[in-house]
């Protein structure tokens, strides 16, 4: 006898699950606590298996048995629809582990140990700031490069030009580390230059720092938001006043060290107009204030 609505309502809970079977393996399910589930019976591969449709009332004997229809098709076509709800339920826990931001805290925590710490929180604070809000909920597999470029360029909108193109740059480590770890296959960072998502800053000659401003210049080095090698690069520079690109192609046995106190000799070769050979002595443990 097929199932009716009357039936249905006055089902009444047992000391064990009691079955109230519709048609085509469809059957109403009363637990002892009194819960009412729509369940289906079926065959797949020789073994006997069955999968939810949802609970009475909320689920209603007509919904039901089109369900049931729609799992009927289904396992015609070879869909086994409970493997695949499984499946579904696997690739849903999976995509939480791989939200953008669950995989750059877990990038952040492998990478921090041989930096300086004061970098790695200012980085982890312009990924909380800049790159969470946007994407960090989604699965890093979803994440396109489009999305990624609108992300940069709301950062550049405010202003922040330079920190727009670091946010593109660490968001391509994360990706990197993804990859190599498993959670994706792509890097949409990869295909995204700075110079084709951010607007070409004017370059423009800074005035000369005079005396009294140099201590304050020091202090903001000090506080550099960029690579400890940068930062001291900074550093010497201030203390010698040389070139650019005299620091740049500095070498080892340009240096000499005695004691707490040192000295760079520059030769002719490596200077601008080529000049006697550039001497530059300091101590070590300089201190400004």
């Amino acid at each position: 006898m097929l199932l009716t609505d009357i039936i249905i309502r006055s089902a009444q809970p047992a000391a064990k699950p009691i079955k109230f079977c519709d048609a085509e393996g469809l059957y109403l399910e009363v637990s002892p606590r009194g819960g009412k589930w729509w369940r289906r019976k079926y065959r797949f591969a020789g073994k006997e298996r069955r999968f939810s449709l949802g609970t009475s009332p909320q689920v209603s004997l007509k919904v039901a048995r089109i369900r049931g229809e729609a799992a009927k098709i289904q396992l015609a076509n070879g869909v086994d629809q409970s493997a695949a709800r499984q499946a579904s339920k696997r690739r849903q826990g999976i995509n939480a582990e791989n939200r953008f931001e669950s995989v750059a805290r877990e990038w952040r925590e492998q990478w921090k140990d041989a930096r300086n710490p004061s970098h790695t929180e200012r980085v982890l604070r312009r990924l909380e700031t800049n790159l969470f809000p946007p994407l960090g909920k989604m699965s890093i597999n979803d994440i396109t490069a489009p999305e990624l470029v609108a992300a940069v360029k709301k950062i550049e909108a405010q202003g922040a030009h330079e920190i727009a193109k670091r946010a593109l740059q660490t968001a391509g480590q994360i990706f990197r580390y993804a990859i190599v770890n498993g959670k994706t296959e792509r890097n949409p960072a990869a295909d995204i230059k700075p110079a084709d998502a951010l607007k070409p800053r004017v370059k423009r000659n800074f005035a000369r720092v005079s005396e009294k401003e140099l201590p304050e210049l020091l202090r903001k080095i000090d506080g550099y938001d960029g690579t400890p090698v940068t930062r001291l690069a900074l550093h010497l520079m201030a203390l010698t006043f040389v070139r650019t690109t005299e620091l740049i192609g500095a070498r080892w046995e340009e240096f000499e060290i005695k004691g707490n106190r040192g000295t760079w000799r520059i030769p002719p070769q490596r200077m601008k107009m080529k000049d006697p050979p550039h001497r530059s002595a300091g101590s070590p443990d300089h201190r400004y204030t």
